[in-house]
């Protein structure tokens, strides 16, 4: 097929469910932590004063999300624009909420499937720039981007706004950041970035550092394997030397520049002193222990996998990619690539889940793993599907490429399959109908169905409680004054 007519393909399957992911968002509820976080809630309006997190450092002040202000300053700021510049277009004021929920979700799993696409791409060492490469690994990724299917389990972004203000967002500043480290790396050749470039990434690395603790946590575990690769690649030269007295040759990969490692030990000064005030977080508050947190991840993987069948059927998948691209596929400097890529995806993830348990519990995690806390796993799954696949489209002998594309397909097909816009489990019908109650009311108090929360994750039992929801739905246009409401 042309090459031109490839990308129209692609690009067309890409629309079609970007609009399929819109329409699924647009109809899911507004969470319970949107309003409290937006507004903010008392015990969230010291994180908005104190970025940083220096009464923590100098004063030991205990108080909720300490090391998590862009988190919290990126939702406030999208939620308190937007639905009014939807409104501002002819969008009416209850759905320019649900509007602004889905153009952000969509917005986000774009961005994590365009910088997943450019990884992979640059990984293989394509520098063509409408390369085949990069239409193909777009097809093989977005049927893996789950709204409902196999969203409990895998679902990059969520349901729930604020979770993916709060775990997918934030990845992407990760992918955005590393991006000049991975080039270099790959390229094998050091890293010399102009002095805005510099600035750039020293800017964005604050961002990156005070956000969501999952995308900490994942700057952690990079940073630790980059100092694994610098210890590996001095051991080897050290054997080296020492046969050849050649001292000089005592130095890092060569892609670790000295502006490289001067960037990313500032970056680790901002991690160690992110972690540091996060203990002061008021959140983190629960009574089990260390090891008691440790004994449960086994159970939390087992229940994990069990949950649904897309990520088994994509961790066999990549097993099988391995062992195709070790014993069948010939040597080449690629391959050794892909095999190392796989290699680091596998040592990541497994660090990972190690640090786990050091983030404390949450009672809607009891076991710890769940599909937002793994969320960098799963993205370097994709990763990892996306860059082993189609080295193998390419390098497989004719007959076994053939079998091989159409397992491909099949398994594409499953997860679209899965996630086609149908009848939806969780739908906001009940809570648009209580909003428009609201609307209408007169009544400073509304009675609504008890079957239904309204910016809550549960339905208040006592007006005093929708405070906060009352004056956001008046902030957000909803309704001309306050309105309060409970169960009926």
């Amino acid at each position: 097929m042309n090459k031109r007519y490839w990308a129209g393909l692609v690009v067309l399957l890409v629309l079609v469910d970007s609009l399929a992911t819109y329409w699924q968002n647009y109809h899911f509820p507004l969470d319970g932590d949107l309003v409290p976080t937006i507004f903010p809630a008392p015990w969230y309006s010291q994180v908005m004063h104190d970025p940083f997190g220096f009464s923590a450092l100098f004063q030991q002040a205990s108080y909720a999300g300490t090391n998590r202000f862009f988190a919290h300053a990126s939702l406030t700021l999208y939620w308190k624009q937007m639905p009014r510049l939807l409104q501002a277009v002819g969008v009416s004021s209850i759905s320019s909420l649900y509007a602004a929920s889905a153009l952000f979700t969509t917005l986000t799993q774009l961005l994590l499937l365009g910088a997943l696409v450019a990884y992979i791409k640059l990984g293989v060492g394509d520098k063509e720039r409408n390369s085949p490469t990069w239409w193909l690994a777009m097809a093989l990724l977005f049927p893996l981007f789950q709204t409902a299917g196999f969203s409990e389990q895998m679902g990059i972004t969520n349901w729930a706004i604020t979770y993916t203000f709060f775990y997918a967002f934030p990845l992407v500043w990760v992918l955005l950041l590393f991006w000049p480290f991975y080039r270099a790396a790959c390229q094998q050749r050091p890293m010399r970035l102009p002095a805005w470039q510099v600035a750039l990434l020293l800017l964005l690395m604050p961002v990156v550092a005070f956000n969501s603790p999952i995308c900490l946590a994942a700057v952690a575990v990079i940073l630790f394997c980059i100092g694994l690769h610098w210890a590996w690649h001095v051991s080897r030269r050290w054997l080296q030397a020492s046969r050849t007295f050649q001292w000089a040759m005592l130095t890092g990969p060569e892609w670790l520049s000295g502006q490289a490692l001067s960037l990313l030990v500032i970056l680790g000064l901002l991690v160690l002193y992110s972690l540091y005030i996060g203990q002061f977080n008021s959140e983190n508050t629960h009574t089990h222990t260390l090891k008691e947190l440790y004994k449960l991840l086994p159970q939390g993987i087992e229940k994990e996998l069990d949950l649904q069948q897309g990520l088994p059927w994509l961790l066999w998948l990549l097993l099988l990619n391995c062992s195709l691209v070790l014993f069948v596929t010939p040597a080449s400097r690629t391959r050794t690539k892909v095999l190392h890529a796989l290699g680091w995806v596998a040592l990541f993830g497994g660090l990972f889940l190690l640090l786990l348990p050091l983030g404390g519990y949450r009672p809607y995690r009891p076991f710890l793993v769940r599909g937002d806390s793994i969320l960098p796993i799963l993205l370097g799954l994709l990763f990892a599907y996306g860059l082993s696949t189609g080295f193998l489209l390419r390098e497989l002998r004719l007959g076994l490429r053939v079998g091989y594309a159409v397992g491909i397909a099949w398994f594409s097909f499953l997860f679209v399959q899965a996630d086609w816009p149908g009848p939806m489990i969780r739908n906001n019908a009940c809570e648009r109908w209580a909003l428009e109650q609201l609307a209408e009311s007169t009544e400073p108090v509304v009675y609504v169905s008890p079957s239904c929360p309204v910016l809550g994750w549960e339905p208040f039992y006592d007006y005093h409680q929708a405070e906060l929801q009352g004056k956001m739905l008046q902030y957000w246009g909803v309704t001309s004054k306050p309105v309060f409401y409970q169960k009926r």
